[in-house]
């Protein structure tokens, strides 16, 4: 879904970067940035070492403030703790393509470097056995939220067009266009034959949009009759808003996330009114959400803060213990298989779709297992769907091909529908 804090690299400096929306949350981590460019500029390396390692220490294990300290370390002179910081992100299986950046040349005569590209080398190749599960045409249809129907028949969410695809269970695809609602991201069934889907008014929409000041929403498609039976828009609010992800409880209950704005609500269907599960402030770009297995509580993959667990009763929030060899950052679709959660990243390099072990009482991360990694039809893997023992995910959305003024490239292919077994 919509990354509105989108990772980037500062070419000119080389610094990993989190660009901050004036909506984002504002923490330590954003000052020690701060700190850490000033430090780079002025040439005054220690300053650099230290505003990383506080970076750090507001977001544990961040793969960009790794990075950071690497980088410092290395314009530092200090060879060998820039190796063994480098060193972590193999062991989370990141690439940051360091061979390729002049500031990590002292590095080049070090004792491990060969066995550094080596490691390297090993987390680029391919991994995981996926087939697909369809594909598409339309190169401008970029695919977002994904759904499953029984019996057969995949449903895709567009964000340039707003579009519903619906792939016929005899054959053939049905396309189904705006009707109140704008890009098209997260959908879930319900039990009255109806497909709830999260929406949002986004730059990269061209559609036409409606003339109210409501920016984002969940919709509810009938699916005897293909037409929307509920639209439940977000009271509006200043700055940006995004709906991005949804799961739903039961009859009465939607819990979805807002990626812009922080926020995550419980939707009451039979009242047609939000209220707020956890503010905004706690979380900067809340993006995947799934139950737990006896529902009293709801894991949320924030972006650029790693994997929490909310109580639903009482909207208290606690960071998932995750060994530090493993990385929760940039988690875009979440999803649960029996005791594993099954997570979509997009926002650390290579991507991936990894399956993480819960332990015992769900508090902690245990182990984890790269189901796909490096596969050919990768173009920013999104959003995905658990159908008892598959796991089906849009591999293409193409995100990273928007240009700063939103416009794509005429090359791309329709989207492609990967299927890993779960077993």
């Amino acid at each position: 879904m919509l990354k509105i804090e989108r990772i980037t690299v500062l070419l000119a400096s080389v610094l990993w970067l989190v660009s901050l929306s004036p909506t984002s949350y504002a923490d330590s981590y954003a000052d020690a940035r701060a700190d850490l460019v000033a430090a780079y500029q002025a040439e005054n390396y220690p300053a650099m070492r230290i505003a990383a390692q506080n970076s750090l220490q507001s977001r544990p294990e961040f793969p960009g403030a790794l990075f950071n300290l690497a980088f410092a370390e290395s314009l530092d002179g200090d060879a060998d703790a820039a190796m063994a910081t480098l060193g972590k992100l193999i062991e989370k299986h990141i690439d940051f393509g360091v061979e390729n950046i002049e500031a990590f040349a002292l590095l080049r005569e070090h004792p491990v470097w060969d066995s550094y590209l080596a490691n390297i080398a090993s987390i680029r190749e391919p991994v995981g056995d996926a087939d697909v599960a369809a594909e598409f045409d339309g190169p401008d249809f970029i695919p977002e939220g994904i759904a499953f129907a029984d019996g057969g028949g995949l449903i895709l969410g567009g964000i340039r067009h707003g579009q519903l695809l619906i792939e016929a269970l005899g054959g053939g695809e049905l396309v189904i266009g705006p009707a109140g609602h704008w890009s098209v991201f997260g959908m879930r069934f319900d039990d009255r034959e109806g497909l709830w889907f999260a929406s949002s008014r986004v730059p990269q929409y061209t559609g036409i949009s409606d003339r109210s000041a409501y920016k984002t929403g969940l919709f509810r498609l009938d699916l005897d009759s293909l037409e929307i039976s509920e639209r439940a828009r977000l009271p509006v609010a200043e700055g940006d808003q995004v709906l991005g992800d949804l799961v739903i409880a039961d009859d009465e209950t939607i819990y979805t996330t807002d990626s812009a704005d922080g926020p995550v609500y419980r939707y009451s269907i039979a009242d047609g009114e939000y209220s707020t599960l956890v503010p905004k402030g706690v979380f900067g770009s809340p993006q995947g959400l799934v139950l737990d297995a006896g529902g009293d509580h709801l894991y949320v993959a924030d972006y650029i803060g790693g994997l929490y667990r909310v109580r639903l009763s009482d909207g208290n929030v606690e960071r998932v213990a995750v060994p530090d060899a493993i990385s929760d950052y940039g988690i875009d679709g979440l999803y649960r298989h029996g005791n594993r959660l099954i997570a979509i990243q997009n926002g650390i390099r290579p991507h991936r779709v990894v399956a993480m072990s819960l332990s015992d009482d769900g508090s902690a991360i245990e182990s984890a297992e790269t189901l796909a990694m490096n596969l050919p039809q990768f173009d920013e893997p999104t959003l995905g769907t658990v159908v008892e023992d598959d796991f089906y995910f849009v591999a293409n959305s193409h995100w990273n091909r928007f240009d700063e003024d939103n416009n794509l490239p005429d090359d791309l292919g329709g989207p492609i529908v990967l299927r890993i077994s779960l077993k």
